[in-house]
């Protein structure tokens, strides 16, 4: 006799920590850059560049990167760009880890502030948050029949049915856009680029046989110096379709993806058109994507087993399945009016509005997971001061949402991607704008069932005082937690046979019925 198992593929986090990380240092203005009169835009990202794990902990070394916008004190007030980095090396603890560990860390820029010391020095003050964790793949070998031997030992057992989710694939993958922009006719030669900025909205991934679809846009901005005698600074602000698909050997279309991303390199250079004129932007970005599918699996399992002609013990150990519980989306719109931090300052035009969106606190609620956070905002805008006519005003928008899922438990897990789907920033007045956005929110929820898997039978004779203390018929009277199951299994008799004795149709019985029960049937 043997027992038959299959393999089930899981996932889980063995061990994860977290960190905050603040950085402090000032940064001095290259000499071939003009002096600072005013700083207009920064924008940060913090990249890590090496983890390596030791025992209970994680060292993690990388850097920030960091452009900032300013206006020079130079005739004309003209905008200039520096850019720089600053190195860190933090050592998480991380109970469990272990050197040879593959440790994932994501980084979230949760504050950047850049000041003015002086016309050639910055202080440039950030504050990021570390997450690191491990994430493995295991099996858990289930018990789904059992092979008889021509010698075979008479025994019962039953099989319970349960829909698991299955880990299929899991994988990092790139995905390359390469694009170039034509500039509108009546839009200047492209001199030189001061700022740009490159995002990506409404990016969706579809599962395809052996392929996965990606599609979405990518938002470009550019702020140049146009060609010309006065040397023209000019905005533009285009949208950019793109389409295409990753390899992915053995995706399904009725896999359950869980897929995020993230801009990993992204170049925007001038490029000549046909004619030799400097009017065309040429973008190449490449995307980091993390795949996971999960796929449905009923499988039948044994449950019990029990012998009648030998005594029969099931060896079993606790195991943790889990099983799709739901996949939801759900959009949020967020409205507010942001007033201009300087009143010297004042709206004449919007010129460039970025959002992103951070989720603060994520709680399962008996409606379903909650999610609060914050809207961040960062606006360029033409002021009507001819001296400084260019500046920029930051915003924090709260918001709270639920996902709503019908009988979800404290005890479930969930994991949730957070996007600006749609962001809208129109002017009310010289000194106020109008907010509005719109936030997509996508998460897939798992309920986990602790259960108790039956890894071995032991086979051995039935104690004789034990046999012969049973009676050889008794009427047994149902009680209400029995079934047959287990009266069968107190008497060591088939439920076929007990079925057969008391002529019922079905496994149904009822507290206070009065089956008979004959030995050695």
């Amino acid at each position: 006799m043997e027992l038959i198992k299959k393999n089930i593929h899981m996932d889980r986090v063995r061990c994860k920590s977290a960190g905050q990380v603040t950085l402090e240092e000032d940064i001095n203005i290259p000499d071939s850059k003009p002096d600072v009169a005013a700083l207009i835009y920064e924008k940060g990202k913090v990249q890590i560049e090496e983890v390596k794990p030791t025992e209970d902990h994680v060292n993690i070394r990388g850097r920030l990167l960091f452009s900032v916008l300013y206006q020079t004190r130079e005739e004309g007030q003209k905008l200039v760009c520096v850019e720089g980095k600053i190195p860190f090396e933090e050592q998480l603890y991380m109970e469990g880890v272990r050197g040879s560990d593959a440790v994932d860390v994501k980084a979230v820029l949760e504050d950047l502030t850049v000041g003015i010391i002086n016309s050639r020095k910055l202080s440039v003050q950030a504050l990021f948050s570390l997450k690191a964790k491990v994430e493995e793949l295991y099996d858990e070998e289930a018990p789904v029949d059992i092979y008889f031997d021509e010698e075979g030992t008479p025994l019962q057992y039953r099989k319970v049915k349960m829909d698991l989710a299955q880990v299929a694939i899991r994988k990092n993958d790139i995905f390359r856009l390469k694009e170039e922009i034509s500039l509108p006719q009546n839009y200047p030669n492209i001199f030189h680029i001061i700022w740009d900025s490159v995002t990506l909205e409404e990016v969706e991934f579809k599962l395809m046989p052996e392929n996965i679809s990606v599609q979405g846009d990518a938002r470009v901005f550019v702020l140049y110096e146009g060609e010309g005698e006065d040397m023209p600074i000019r905005t533009f602000e285009t949208v950019v379709p793109f389409s295409g698909t990753i390899e992915c050997h053995g995706c399904m279309e009725n896999m359950l993806p869980d897929i995020s991303y993230e801009i990993g390199h992204k170049e925007l250079e001038v490029r000549p058109d046909f004619d030799g004129e400097q009017r065309m932007l040429g973008l190449d970005l490449v995307m980091d994507i993390a795949v996971k599918l999960y796929e449905e699996d009923t499988v039948e399992m044994v449950s019990d087993v029990y012998g009648v002609t030998k005594e029969v013990e099931s060896v079993e150990k606790p195991v943790e399945l889990k099983k799709l519980l739901m996949r939801i989306g759900g959009k949020s719109k967020v409205t507010d009016r942001l007033k201009i931090n300087n009143a010297d300052a004042r709206l004449l035009q919007l010129i460039h509005s970025e959002g992103e969106v951070q989720i603060d606190n994520k709680q399962i609620t008996e409606d379903g997971i909650l999610l609060e956070g914050t809207l961040t905002l960062q606006i360029m805008y033409i002021t009507g001061d001819d001296a400084a006519p260019y500046n920029c005003m930051q915003g924090i928008i709260p918001f709270s949402y639920t996902l709503e899922v019908p009988g979800i438990a404290v005890t479930d897990s969930f994991l949730v991607h957070a996007t600006v789907g749609q962001l809208q920033v129109v002017m009310i007045d010289s000194e106020e704008l109008d907010v509005k956005a719109i936030l997509d929110f996508q998460a897939i929820v798992f309920r986990h069932m602790p259960q108790m898997l039956i890894s071995d039978i032991k086979v051995s004779e039935l104690d004789r005082n034990k046999v012969e203390d049973l009676p050889g018929m008794v009427v047994y009277v149902v009680q209400p937690e029995d079934n047959l199951w287990n009266i069968g299994k107190r008497y060591y008799v088939p439920v076929d046979r007990i079925k057969e004795v008391n002529e019922l149709a079905s496994d149904e019985v009822k507290p206070g019925d009065k089956l008979l029960i004959v030995k050695g049937a």
